[in-house]
């Protein structure tokens, strides 16, 4: 990727972060870029060109795989607490707004399944870890995919929020946020 093409791609996927993919044009990302648009069309196809390559770079979208999730005690509290703050540290606020912009149905076949590995890579590994934690006698057999879905929802939704409201909606940080969460979801699971 030469140096132009990459600063039309970086221009891009800013201004879709901060004003979505339908606002964004190819006049504003030309500037942003300190190219003319002549120059943009010769490098690309079209904005949606430039976004797919954009998506392709990991720059631009949250490593988030199982192995980010290997750091476990095999013990309830605190590996629960490792997910949730593993998850938070890599989806900032920044990619919650670009992977909302990303969604727009003239890019959504597209872009999907790339957005759809954040959760898929936590969702499996906490179904894998809850899976083993039965096999060594920690916890009770449940549907252990609907387990790690109720704590990627609660993950998820902290975050999400957290990045489009801050503090105008909670006050609750992040830090007292996962170790609540982790105890009531903990206490729900061992209590009869």
């Amino acid at each position: 990727m030469d140096e132009t093409s990459q600063k039309i791609i970086d221009a891009t996927m800013s201004l879709i972060r901060d004003k979505g993919y339908v606002a964004t044009t190819t006049k504003d990302i030309a500037r942003l870029a300190g190219v003319n648009e002549c120059t943009l069309f010769r490098k690309f196809q079209n904005k949606k060109d430039i976004v797919l390559h954009g998506v392709s770079q990991e720059k631009w979208r949250a490593h988030v795989t199982p192995e980010l999730f290997q750091n476990v005690q095999w013990e309830l509290e605190p590996d629960l607490e490792m997910f949730m703050n593993a998850y938070m540290d890599k989806i900032t606020p920044d990619f919650v707004n670009l992977s909302i912009g990303l969604r727009a149905p003239q890019l959504y076949e597209e872009t999907a399944s790339m957005i759809m590995k954040v959760p898929q890579a936590f969702i499996s590994s906490l179904t894998e870890y809850f899976r083993k934690m039965k096999e060594l006698g920690k916890i009770p057999h449940y549907d252990f995919e609907s387990l790690a879905m109720t704590v990627f929802s609660s993950t998820f939704g902290y975050t999400f929020l957290n990045a489009s409201f801050g503090q105008n909606l909670m006050d609750v940080g992040r830090e007292e946020f996962i170790k609540n969460s982790v105890k009531i979801f903990v206490n729900g699971i061992v209590q009869k």
